[in-house]
């Protein structure tokens, strides 16, 4: 899983203090690879990044299979709630 974020980013915020902190959540991302990347900077790397990804927007949280593909199916975009989260983690993980 990769949570790309900005420090200017409120949504961004609101994920890491009541989505990505909540127990349950953690509990149920263990078995992942979890990165952050941080495009505060918005620089060339930073465009480059989201130009090939496709981002349009902030947090966006994608995720990938075994063989390092993106499931662009459950990428999320915003902010998701705890509750939330786990609902679609829990959705991902029985699809596969």
């Amino acid at each position: 899983m990769v949570d790309l974020y900005a420090d200017w980013c409120v949504a961004c915020k609101e994920f890491e203090q009541y989505t990505f902190a909540d127990e349950r959540v953690r509990a149920e991302l263990q078995s992942m690879l979890l990165l952050q990347a941080d495009v505060t900077a918005n620089d060339g790397s930073d465009q480059q990044l989201l130009s090939e990804y496709r981002v349009l927007g902030l947090p966006t949280v994608m995720f990938f299979s075994p063989n390092g593909e993106e499931v662009t199916d459950w990428r999320i975009t915003g902010f998701k709630d705890a509750e939330a989260f786990i609902s679609h983690v829990k959705r991902m993980k029985s699809a596969q």
